[in-house]
């Protein structure tokens, strides 16, 4: 569960893609670069006190005339609107500058909390440097250095104490699927098109997602709620592409659903944005359904379905789990088979599996393939475990778990979806030493 987002805003120079790299852990923890209007943004996912929180980037954000730029009024404006809290970096060596004071004004004005960190405070010399800093009328300055990581901490235990309340789920118990696709691949008529078909909509219900609608609805006696992200609208003096400033949406709705519709546009084909769309549905361990959408549109004849259902196994080899249907949100072609392919890929991935008859598939398996040598040393799987669902989680106890090559894992990854099938949902595997 994602706790809350915060955002690095500060002037360029002062020290933000170090901090952030320090509180995410490094940059393995780095989701997407997403190019900016004038500076790039980084979305980041993170951890601290066992609480994930997802982070962001802003880039360098400076004036180029009074009072404000265009510029510094998207940056901070973006990162004011998406974040539930913001760390706003300023540079102890530098000391306080006009750019601190009126990005410091347009913060007080959101209301949402603000961390002050003064960067560069390196050693205890340097600690007077921070007392001008209360000028900005922020709080007490954080002392922080991210070169040494200093301070991260300090830094991290204020932004999740500032992140909202997390309450009671209402829709628990009830099926949560979301479409995420470029704009205008049809996700908003696709909605449209299963809720008209099934004519129960319960209500619409802002969601905690921003611009994201919850509809509750049911259908055949099952309780569903669809996350619609399609309702982007450019607020105020945001200026920023559509499509770049729907991607913490995205992954916001992602997070919050059980089963992933990825809308592919059939009038535009596969484009390379689609890629990094899918991997964000792939990555949070998802169960998703690859929708080719537009269908009615598409010219064909009676090898262009297989045709393209090999372009998209070609193109998206990652997904090759996820069963791919081709509907038409227009005149509502197969529309009528995605609540039950939802129903059954969400089955697979909350399934466990019994111990017993697990370690007689993984057994047979290396019978019949044994795992391969490596220096002189074979790996050897003892037994195994599934400890989790939503993704299907299996832990596997090796005597050595540098043996476990990928490519056997992914054998042994095939074998479990022969056996067991898991359709449209991704597995984990993870090697332990037996103790």
């Amino acid at each position: 569960m994602i706790y809350g987002t915060a955002a690095i805003v500060g002037r360029p120079n002062v020290g933000k893609s170090t901090i952030f790299n320090r509180m995410i852990g490094e940059r393995k923890s780095i989701v997407e670069d997403v190019p900016g209007v004038t500076r790039d943004r980084i979305y980041g996912k993170g951890e601290w006190l066992t609480k994930d929180f997802r982070l962001i980037d802003t880039g360098g954000i400076q004036l180029a005339n009074e009072p404000f730029s265009e510029e510094i009024r998207m940056q901070v404006e973006i990162a004011i609107d998406e974040a539930d809290v913001i760390v706003f970096l300023v540079s102890g060596i530098e000391g306080l500058t006009h750019d601190d004071e009126m990005i410091a004004r347009m913060l007080q004005k959101s209301q949402k909390p603000v961390i002050l960190c003064v960067n560069k405070i390196d050693n205890s010399e340097r600690k007077d440097l921070i007392y001008e800093f209360y000028a900005l009328g922020l709080g007490d300055p954080i002392a922080v250095s991210g070169v040494h990581g200093i301070g991260i901490g300090d830094i991290l235990d204020q932004m999740v104490a500032a992140f909202p309340a997390k309450g009671k789920d209402e829709y628990e118990g009830m099926t949560r699927f979301c479409l995420i696709g470029r704009p205008n691949v049809g996700k908003s008529s696709l909605v449209n098109a299963i809720l008209n078909e099934d004519r129960v909509i319960v209500s619409s219900i802002e969601g905690t997602t921003r611009d994201a609608i919850d509809t509750p609805f049911r259908h055949d006696g099952k309780d569903y709620v669809v996350i619609d992200t399609a309702g982007i609208r450019k607020r105020g003096k945001i200026y920023e592409n559509v499509e770049k400033y729907s991607v913490l949406r995205a992954m916001s709705a992602i997070e919050r659903s059980d089963v992933v519709l990825f809308l592919i546009d059939g009038e535009s084909g596969i484009r390379d944005q689609d890629k990094h769309v899918a991997g964000y549905a792939h990555e949070a361990g998802k169960a998703v359904i690859i929708v080719y959408n537009k269908w009615d549109v598409v010219e064909k004849d009676d090898a262009t379905m297989a045709r393209i259902e090999k372009e998209i196994r070609k193109e998206f080899i990652y997904l090759s789990y996820a069963p791919i249907v081709f509907v038409s949100a227009l005149t509502k072609q197969r529309v009528h088979t995605l609540l039950p392919l939802i129903d059954e890929v969400h089955d697979y991935s909350t399934m466990r599996v019994q111990t017993n008859v697990l370690n007689e598939v993984i057994m047979d398996a290396q019978l019949m393939t044994p795992p391969p040598t490596h220096n002189g040393r074979r790996l050897k799987i003892y037994y195994a475990s599934q400890v989790a669902v939503a993704p299907p989680t299996f832990v596997l106890f090796v005597n050595e778990p540098e043996l476990l090559h990928f490519s056997y894992k992914r054998f042994i990854e095939n074998t479990l979806r022969e056996a067991f099938d898991f359709t449209g949902t991704t597995l984990r595997i993870i090697a332990r030493e037996r103790k």
